[in-house]
Order: structure tokens, then sequence, then C-alpha cells
């Protein structure tokens, strides 16, 4: 009787818990920014699903980002909110130095990173519980430099040197 049976199946809701822990850290960096501005060199690298129900971007970007875009919060952002009640939060950035006011529901994330102190957290998006099975892996970035240049204000960065961690001692 070698042989192992997996894990019984849990009763309590552990992955939920755990996720909701993760979008609450991510939440209070969000507040913390917009009550205080961000802190010495910390900025944030924020992916979101586009295609989330309660997102709001201007049609240009949507059509170019139909699926997932990255923002990043450094220098120069507007208007930076979060609203509880609501779960989302909203930020004004500047893209071809064009405003363009961004409303993003909390359960459209799917990234939160601050590169300053390589902290990062990956969310699986709520609400797309249907779509999640069709989701890629990786999702495809737009064409981009293999890694991210210095972002300038209100620019969309391609993250894909971030998007594997090296959990091994010898980086691979």
């Amino acid at each position: 009787m070698s042989e192992k049976s997996p894990p019984p199946e849990s009763l309590l809701p552990y992955e939920a818990w755990s996720e909701e822990a993760m979008r609450e850290v991510a939440w209070r960096a969000l507040e913390h920014a917009a009550k205080h501005g961000l802190p010495g060199e910390h900025h944030f690298y924020l992916s979101y699903r586009t295609d989330h129900p309660g997102v709001a971007i201007p049609g240009h970007l949507k059509a170019k980002y139909p699926q997932e875009i990255t923002i990043v919060l450094q220098h120069q952002f507007d208007g930076l909110f979060v609203d509880r009640v609501a779960e989302r939060f909203g930020v004004t950035l500047r893209f071809g130095g064009v405003p363009a006011k961004l409303v993003i529901p909390f359960g459209a994330l799917t990234m939160f990173h601050d590169p300053h102190v390589r902290f990062g957290l990956r969310f699986t998006p709520s609400g797309l519980e249907d779509e999640k099975a069709s989701l890629p892996a990786a999702p495809e970035a737009p064409a981009a430099p293999p890694a991210p240049a210095p972002a300038a204000p209100g620019e969309v960065v391609s993250l894909d040197a971030f998007r594997r961690r090296p959990n091994n001692k010898d980086g691979g």
C-alpha cells in the first residue's frame, strides 16, 4: 500500500481567501499612493483584463489592447482613487501626450508589481470564471522590446522579463 491518495477536497475556501488577501495588499498600496503619492523610487506596474466587466478605458486603448494592458504608475499620473465600496480604482495617465481616464475593477487585475523592491503578485481575474479555461498561460503582449525600458509617464510596457520568476538556486 505505497500508493498515495490525493489530498481530500477542502470544505474551506482557502484559495479564495488567499486571493482576497493578496488583492488587499494591492488595494492598500494603491490607497497609500492615492493619499500620499509614491514614496522614494517605488512605482507600480499594473496589468488588468480590458475585457473584464466594468473596465472603462478610451476606445482607442481598448482596440489596441482588447484583452490585457499593463500600465505604469510612476512619476506622472493624476486623479488616482480607490473606491472600496465599488471595488475599483481609477487614474488618469497620458498615452502619446493625450490624457486618458481609466477605471478598473479590482477583479480585473492580473498582476501588481513594484520593481523597486522586486515585489509582485499575480491574480486570477474574478468574474471571468467561464473564460478562465480559455485564458492563455501567458497573455500575449503587443509587439515591444524583450525587456522593459525605463517607463515614461503613461507608457505601456512589455513585462515579458518579469513573467518567469526563478524558484531554483541556479536562477533558471
